[in-house]
């Protein structure tokens, strides 16, 4: 399978204190349709992610940002985390385009996978010139240094790419790292990333170890040696470049399962399937079956939004067509993860239920100089409810950092906040609610609170 990805984007947003104290913060994804009516919405209500690989030089086409910004809740960069992109000459660091994806992550309220930290490929021509003593420091001093700068602020790392062969030998692949440092060296760079940013997950990620094969074995038996001598692992991504000759596998789940098995996440990190129509659009929904079947597959990210853009653009891989059209795959996805579909607003609930109603109250918990803490609280009427939406417009200016116990969409500054699958379920005359920090930006003013509609 080909391996090269095209050029592109980076990230980093400002977590505040209150972002990072606040517990139960659900992925927000930011869209004006219903709660289930996009892909990220659709992924959250099932307790997952659903991202895509962002490049920073397209962010400013309206198109692209739109569609990413309805869309999407989570955001891998293409190329700007890599190496050659953030420390092109030794121990001179450039972060401004990965930056300003993460920026743009952090003001949609997406999560923030980081890729990746050592791969044998993109490599500035001095890493490959350093001696083994040479190469171990900078190795560690590189994942320092780039984990530091986004620390707190990155969900997940991709922190080794791509270190096992193809074929059926199950070897390591020869890199610098590989053959100056030996097979010790993924070890060492995973105790590295815990050190400097221990409250990231921290991914192993690789191509062509979708099924079960001598590849994704080799992978496993080191993910199994990791867990058992507490080397620190928290994932393995699972890349899903998939196409005619190399399609989803069988076996796809069932590997999935197995690592998952271990005690370790799995994310499907770069999907992608070549082809149209129906086949296309089937495949796609087999992989999104596939992850939500396995509990710890916590998000799936495509890699890429629309197929202009695409590194394999000639087989037009990805859920949106080169106008940003969505394909029958988007609308099989979409289906796959439950959701409604075509932008109605999700009107009615199977029928509705008639004499669902409720009522909402708002109370700002905590304030200090920067910012508040508010809680709004939703009480069921006269009889049972099983789901919950309310609005709220917060000034101009005002950002929403965190939110929990809620699933959050966005139109400019109205939230539309709706119940999760934990608490839509209101006895008559019960309550239940969400909260939510705001950076006040100049601005203490409260939110509007607009009504509370029940199903």
């Amino acid at each position: 399978m080909l391996m090269t990805r095209s050029l592109s984007g980076r990230a980093a947003g400002v977590v505040t204190t209150a972002l990072l104290t606040a517990t139960m913060v659900t992925a927000l994804s930011h869209t004006a349709t219903a709660a289930e009516d996009t892909l990220g919405s659709a992924a959250a209500a099932k307790g997952r992610y659903f991202g895509t690989a962002v490049a920073a030089n397209h962010l400013g086409e309206s198109a692209y940002a739109g569609t990413l910004d309805r869309e999407f809740n989570a955001v891998t960069p293409e190329n700007e985390m890599k190496w050659d992109a953030t420390e092109p000459t030794r121990d001179t660091f450039t972060f401004g385009a990965a930056d300003q994806i993460a920026g743009h992550a952090q003001s949609q309220g997406m999560k923030l996978r980081g890729h990746t930290l050592v791969w044998h490929s993109q490599l500035p021509s001095w890493v490959s010139g350093l001696g083994a003593s040479d190469l171990r420091t900078a190795m560690n001093n590189h994942i320092t240094k780039v984990m530091q700068h986004y620390k707190g602020k990155i969900y997940a790392w991709d922190v080794v790419n791509e270190a096992f062969q193809d074929g059926t030998s199950g070897a390591r692949r020869s890199s610098p790292f590989q053959d100056r440092l030996g097979n010790g060296f993924i070890e060492e760079a995973f105790r590295t990333a815990r050190t400097a940013d221990p409250d990231a997950k921290l991914c192993y990620n690789d191509y062509n170890t979708d099924g079960v094969n001598a590849k994704s074995d080799a992978v496993y038996a080191m993910v199994k040696d990791f867990k058992a001598r507490g080397v620190p692992i928290d994932c393995v991504g699972f890349q899903s470049h998939f196409n005619s000759a190399s399609p989803v596998p069988s076996d796809y789940q069932a590997n999935l399962q197995r690592f998952a098995d271990l005690g370790v996440d799995v994310q499907i990190t770069e999907l992608d399937i070549e082809g149209s129509g129906t086949a296309q659009a089937n495949s796609y929904a087999n992989v999104v079956k596939a992850c939500l079947a396995v509990t710890r597959c916590t998000g799936i990210t495509v890699w890429g939004i629309t197929d202009k853009y695409s590194w394999r653009s000639s087989g037009t891989p990805l859920l949106f067509d080169s106008n940003y059209a969505a394909k029958p795959a988007y609308t099989a996805v979409l289906t796959a993860l439950g959701g409604t579909g075509s932008g109605d607003g999700g009107g009615g609930d199977d029928g509705g239920n008639p004499g669902a109603a409720c009522t909402v109250g708002y109370a700002r918990t905590s304030d200090w100089t920067d910012g508040y803490n508010g809680q709004v609280t939703v009480t069921a009427g006269a009889a049972p409810i099983t789901g919950w939406t309310v609005t709220l417009t917060f000034p101009s200016g005002q950002k929403v950092s965190a939110l929990w116990n809620g699933s959050v969409t966005w139109n400019g500054d109205v939230a539309t906040v709706r119940s999760t699958a934990y608490n839509g379920s209101l006895a008559a005359g019960a309550s239940t609610g969400f909260g939510f920090t705001v950076m006040k930006n100049g601005s203490s003013a409260a939110p509007t609170l607009g009504t509370c509609t029940a199903s």
